[in-house]
C-alpha cells in the first residue's frame, strides 16, 4: 500500500499533486488552503472528504506533507503547523519550489519529521482540471534529509518523472538554470517576434513564421552539442551583417539594442568554442557588441 499524503495550498501545483498521486494509488489524507473553496475543489476533483483551512487538521495523520503554498509563505506555514504538533512523527514534508531549499522546513524537525524539496521542472500556468499528467516525462529535482530524498525519489518515479538528486547548497544555481531555460526563453522570444514585425511581417503570423526555426534549433541542441547547433553570422564571424544589424535596429527599434548587443557578446565565446570563429573576427564582433575589455 502507498503512503498516505496530505496537501497545504490548492493552487495549480498542489491541484496537479493532488490528482496524479491519488492515480498513482497514494491515499489523501487531507487538504488545505488559505481558501476553502479551493481546498473544497480539489477534494472534490479526488474524492477527499478532509478538507479544510485550518492547516493542521489536514496534516496530521499524513505520512507525506507537501506545502505548496507560494514561496513567500512556506516556511510560516510549515512553523504554524509544527506548532501545532500538526505533523505525524517520523513524517515526509516536502515543499515544490525551485527557488528554496529544505532548510525553510526545519521547524518541522521538532516534531520528528523529515524535510526536503521536490521540484518538477515544468510550468503549471492553468488552473484546469488536468486530464494529462504535467509531470510525465519530465525532469523533477529532489534535496534535502535522506529519508525525505529516498521518499520523493519514489514520488516523482511514481508520478513518471526522471528524478535528479541536486545538493543544498546548489538549489539557486539550479533554478536559476529553470529560469533562464523557461522565462529568459520568453523574452528572447519577445525580442525577435518584435524584430520581426518591426520588419512588416503581421503580428498574427509572425510567430508561426519563425517556429520551425526555433524548433529546428531545439532539435540540433538535442541532438548536438549546443555549440555545435550555433549558425549564423557571430558563428561564420560575418561582420558586415552583425554591422548591418546594429545599425537598423539602433534606427528603427533602439530600445532592444542593448539586448542584441548583450545576446551577441555572449554568442561570441559559443562561436569560439565550436572553432569557427577567428581571433580577429572575435576581437571585430567584440569592439561592435561594446566589450569594454577589448579597448
Amino acid at each position: 500500500m502507498k503512503p498516505s499524503f496530505s496537501i497545504v495550498g490548492c493552487g495549480r501545483v498542489g491541484t496537479a499533486l493532488a490528482i496524479f498521486l491519488t492515480e498513482a494509488g497514494y491515499i489523501p489524507s487531507g487538504l488545505a488552503s488559505k481558501s476553502l473553496t479551493s481546498a473544497k475543489r480539489a477534494a472534490d476533483l479526488i474524492g477527499c472528504l478532509n478538507y479544510t483551512d485550518i492547516l493542521w487538521e489536514a496534516t496530521n495523520k499524513a505520512d507525506i506533507v507537501f506545502i505548496t503554498t507560494p514561496d513567500g509563505t512556506i516556511e510560516d506555514v510549515c512553523s504554524k503547523i509544527a506548532d501545532k504538533n500538526g505533523f505525524k512523527p517520523e513524517c515526509v514534508i516536502l515543499h515544490c519550489s525551485g527557488a528554496l531549499t529544505s532548510d525553510i522546513l526545519s521547524s518541522a524537525r521538532a516534531c520528528g519529521a523529515s524535510i526536503g524539496s521536490m521540484h518538477p521542472l515544468q510550468s503549471f500556468a492553468s488552473t484546469k482540471e488536468y486530464k494529462i499528467n504535467p509531470f510525465s516525462g519530465i525532469v523533477t529535482s529532489v534535496e534535502g534529509d535522506k529519508k525525505a530524498v529516498d521518499e520523493a525519489t519514489l514520488i516523482t518515479q511514481d508520478l513518471g518523472s526522471v528524478c535528479i538528486s541536486i545538493q543544498t547548497d546548489t538549489k539557486i544555481l539550479y533554478h536559476a538554470s529553470a529560469v533562464v531555460a523557461s522565462n529568459y526563453l520568453v523574452t528572447l522570444l519577445d525580442l525577435s517576434l518584435n524584430l520581426i514585425c518591426r520588419a512588416g511581417v503581421p503580428a498574427k503570423d509572425a510567430f508561426k513564421g519563425l517556429k520551425p526555426l526555433i524548433e529546428g534549433t531545439l532539435s540540433n541542441i538535442e541532438h548536438m552539442s549546443v555549440q555545435d547547433a550555433l549558425t549564423g553570422p557571430i558563428a561564420r564571424g560575418d561582420i558586415k551583417t552583425i554591422e548591418n544589424h546594429l545599425s537598423e535596429i539602433a534606427a528603427k527599434t533602439p530600445a532592444l539594442l542593448s539586448l542584441y548587443k548583450i545576446l551577441g557578446l555572449y554568442t561570441i565565446d559559443i562561436a569560439k568554442a565550436k572553432g569557427t570563429l577567428t581571433d580577429s573576427a572575435s576581437k571585430r564582433l567584440k569592439e561592435l557588441l561594446g566589450d569594454s575589455t577589448t579597448q
